[in-house]
């Protein structure tokens, strides 16, 4: 579904990402995981198409609708999302403004207008976020609030969960979305990934500093990311290693 072949990256002239590559087939979770500023968080940001992030070479091919082979590459941002691309943020933003609300429906409809699917109506719309909401256990009076402005960490990801099961996307890049997250958050969350995205269909990056989430999350493979490659990959016990020993001991 997600083919990373070489990847190099830079921010600012610094290079970041040093030749990476990268299969995740349709139907797995593959984990990322590794110490801070070994490009983690970049590669998110490349495949999701924030600016400022420069692919100097290397090549991304992403499944997109029916499956057809895209050069994610050479996709806007708005054009990957319409794809069937998700990218969960380590620090969600604010929107000030901006009701849930307003902002979830505008983001699904303007999707389905890209695939050529009639938009939801308000009525629709409204049963599909309570209903996404509840099964993650989130007051649905907070998708009347601005987006979240005055959320905690925890309320931030659980909020974003409610995104991606509204969008219900193909693949989704998930940059430390156990961060902020309190032990029954974290499970909230967990299943959430499971329900929306355990599908043949679809498939998960989870980029990741603990092993904890891997706990409700189990990955089919965990990669560990230094200094801009993959240096070491494995099942799940390659993560409760990491978490035994430390990055430095198992990257060596």
């Amino acid at each position: 579904m997600l083919v990373i072949d070489n990847l190099h990256a830079e921010v600012d002239g610094k290079p970041i990402l040093k030749g990476l590559s990268l299969s995740v087939n349709a139907g797995e979770v593959h984990a990322i995981m590794g110490p801070n500023g070994a490009g983690k968080s970049t590669l998110g940001y490349v495949l999701g198409g924030r600016p400022g992030y420069e692919v100097t070479q290397g090549s991304v091919t992403f499944d997109g609708p029916e499956n057809q082979k895209l050069d994610l590459l050479e996709l806007e941002p708005h054009a990957r999302a319409a794809a069937g691309l998700f990218l969960g943020f380590q620090y969600p933003v604010e929107i000030p403004g901006v009701s849930n609300v307003q902002f979830l429906r505008e983001s699904l409809n303007s999707q389905r207008r890209a695939r050529g699917e009639a938009p939801l109506s308000g009525g629709d719309f409204l049963k599909l976020a309570r209903a996404q909401a509840g099964a993650l256990e989130m007051d649905a009076e907070m998708l009347k609030r601005p987006v979240n402005v005055g959320f905690s960490g925890g309320e931030k990801k659980r909020n974003e969960m409610v995104q991606m099961g509204i969008l219900d996307p193909k693949f989704a890049v998930l940059d430390e979305t156990d961060s902020g997250l309190d032990i029954d958050a974290l499970r909230i969350v967990g299943d959430g990934i499971n329900r929306i995205m355990r599908a043949p269909g679809k498939a998960v990056l989870l980029i990741t500093h603990y092993q904890r989430l891997l706990d409700y999350v189990k990955p089919d493979q965990v990669h560990v990311l230094a200094d801009g490659r993959i240096v070491r990959s494995g099942g799940p016990e390659l993560a409760h290693e990491l978490e035994a020993q430390g990055y430095a001991q198992v990257a060596a």
